[in-house]
């Protein structure tokens, strides 16, 4: 029997070992080429400049007098947001929250389309974080000048003008940070991230698949971060 046990911690140990090695090993490499500290950047005029370059390059009045959207994300979570009334109905497999934006404590949760009447906080939360996470996706250009945002300058490598922006309160995940590459025009081509989420900082995904929408708002459906691919598709808005 002890040879028995030993010879079986053996090949579990032997398992882990080569299951878990190859991703240390992988994340290692990757941590050591990609991680960035967060650059400092300074806080003047030119960092509201070029955020409101950016912001009309995306021709934020009509991404202002859009009142609804809907989209799904990474063909995961689905989302019906009414913009207007800060409310939006978040589906995933099957459960629907009908997410007051306001008072979450307020929404409803649905379980194969009944109601639940017992512990729905955790619903609420993910449906929450759920929303926060992939409408930023969608969306983050046009939150630049959100309550609790700073917005600041920083120099490039070939000299020209990057835009950091740094949620300090708000959100699921305050204190996340991102630097805004743009083009001549200044719409977004790509941001670097510095967030709670990712153990690697600095990471790059791009912002160059741009939609004109019915309400001539410009969303993107499409992220590329490293190997993977973020997908947004079943976009549209409309105006009340």
């Amino acid at each position: 029997m002890k040879k028995k046990t030993k010879k079986a911690l053996k090949i579990i140990v032997g398992a882990v070992v080569f299951i878990t090695l190859p991703t240390l090993l992988l994340f290692g490499f990757l941590y050591f080429k990609y991680n960035e500290d967060l650059p400092k950047g300074i806080e003047n005029e030119y960092a509201n400049a070029l955020a409101n370059k950016m912001l009309n390059a995306l021709n934020h009045e009509a991404y202002k007098a859009t009142d609804y959207i809907e989209f799904t994300f990474n063909k995961r979570h689905h989302y019906k947001w009414n913009k207007k009334e800060n409310t939006c109905v978040v589906y995933w497999k099957n459960y629907k929250v009908n997410l007051d934006l306001n008072e979450p404590s307020k929404s409803d949760v649905f379980k194969n389309n009944l109601k639940l009447k017992e512990a729905p906080s955790k619903y609420i939360k993910k449906a929450y974080d759920y929303f926060n996470n992939d409408s930023f996706w969608l969306v983050a250009p046009y939150k630049v000048y959100d309550a609790g945002v700073t917005r600041k300058t920083v120099t490039l490598k070939n000299n020209e003008l990057a835009l950091l922006v740094t949620y300090t309160s708000g959100g699921s995940t305050p204190g996340d940070a991102y630097l805004w590459k743009l083009d001549p025009n200044g719409k977004p081509i790509s941001y670097k991230m510095w967030t709670s989420i990712l153990p690697i900082n600095g990471l790059e995904a791009s912002w160059n698949h741009w939609k004109i929408t019915e309400t001539k708002a410009q969303l993107p459906t499409f992220h590329k971060l490293m190997v993977l691919g973020l997908e947004i598709s079943d976009l549209k808005t409309s105006t009340f």
